[in-house]
């Protein structure tokens, strides 16, 4: 009997419905394949030019390889040091930005989550309020307080003779010291833990900070590291704010220093692509490092 069942055909309606999943599976897997297609071809392309002649380059050819492969444009990249000079100065901008952000932005974040003081919610409104107010509004604010304020050691320790904090190290690290996303986002993971904990150490007559740095900051690691792999990236790519800030040439970063490629006559297509390659290895290899924290701070999210 259960035999004779399954040789019945299937109903219309079924095979209806079967239709259209297979026809809704087909059109989801050729969306994916596009929208992969137009993301992974720039940067394929970007490498392909990286290993091209000049005269290949400029040719307008759509030849996705290189007809004659070729380093020279690595090799102009770092011939006179300037490049290795822009990549110093981003590296020691990027790994300061996300310590000093990490860091202020967690005992921060602590604050706002295990302690209890006056004024408590509206300070963090006002965090939450600064994150709707678009960057690019406060650049000329932040340049003018910068400009009179004076820099702690003199320009010659931070910076190369600008006019208050402009043209240092600090006009980049200072303004962005503790976000407003780093504040928020380490209070909601700590908020995650226990108060149990923190009572304890207080009973055993531990002080706040040095309940923050050896119990609760040693348990927020992965929310420590989302922060660290957002924030690097962020100042590795960033440029606007570098470029208004850092008017020396050797002190420009790694992406101000890649537009010296794009002149007003012509532009240096092989050069330009290969710093860009070399530009993003840096971010690549820490999200490659750091991503089992982030699957960790996701999966941790998931289970409370």
């Amino acid at each position: 009997m259960s035999a004779t069942i399954s040789a019945l055909p299937a109903s219309p309606a079924k095979k209806r419905a079967q239709r259209r999943r297979i026809v809704g599976s087909g059109f989801w897997y050729i969306a994916v394949i596009l929208v992969s297609i137009s993301t992974v071809l720039p940067l394929v392309w970007t490498l392909s030019t990286s290993f091209k002649t000049e005269s290949e380059a400029l040719s307008g050819a759509l030849n996705l390889l290189p007809r004659n492969p070729t380093v020279d444009n690595y090799a102009a990249l770092f011939a006179d040091g300037t490049f290795a000079r822009y990549l110093v100065n981003s590296f020691i901008l990027a790994i300061g930005g996300t310590i000093t952000n990490v860091f202020f932005g967690s005992l921060a974040g602590y604050a706002l989550a295990k302690l209890r003081f006056p004024g408590q919610g509206s300070v963090f409104a006002t965090f939450l309020a600064s994150m709707m107010v678009p960057a690019i509004v406060t650049m000329i604010p932040t340049f003018l307080v910068l400009r009179y304020l004076p820099l702690v050691g003199g320009n010659d320790l931070f910076g190369q003779g600008g006019v208050g904090m402009i043209n240092s190290y600090a006009a980049v690290l200072v303004p962005f010291a503790a976000g407003a996303f780093a504040v928020f986002f380490m209070k909601q993971f700590f908020e995650s833990l226990p108060d149990e904990i923190g009572d304890a150490a207080r009973i055993d007559g531990a002080s706040e900070f040095r309940i923050f740095l050896s119990i609760y900051f040693p348990l927020s690691t992965a929310g420590a590291a989302v922060l660290a792999v957002l924030t690097f990236q962020a100042g590795w790519n960033s440029f606007l704010w570098p470029l208004i800030a850092l008017n020396n040439p050797d002190m420009y970063t790694v992406q101000v220093g890649l537009s010296a490629f794009i002149n007003e006559y012509q532009t240096d297509y092989g050069p330009l692509m290969a710093g860009t390659i070399v530009s993003s290895l840096p971010a690549l290899l820490v999200f490659i490092v750091a991503q089992k924290y982030i699957v960790q701070n996701f999966t941790g999210s998931a289970v409370k």
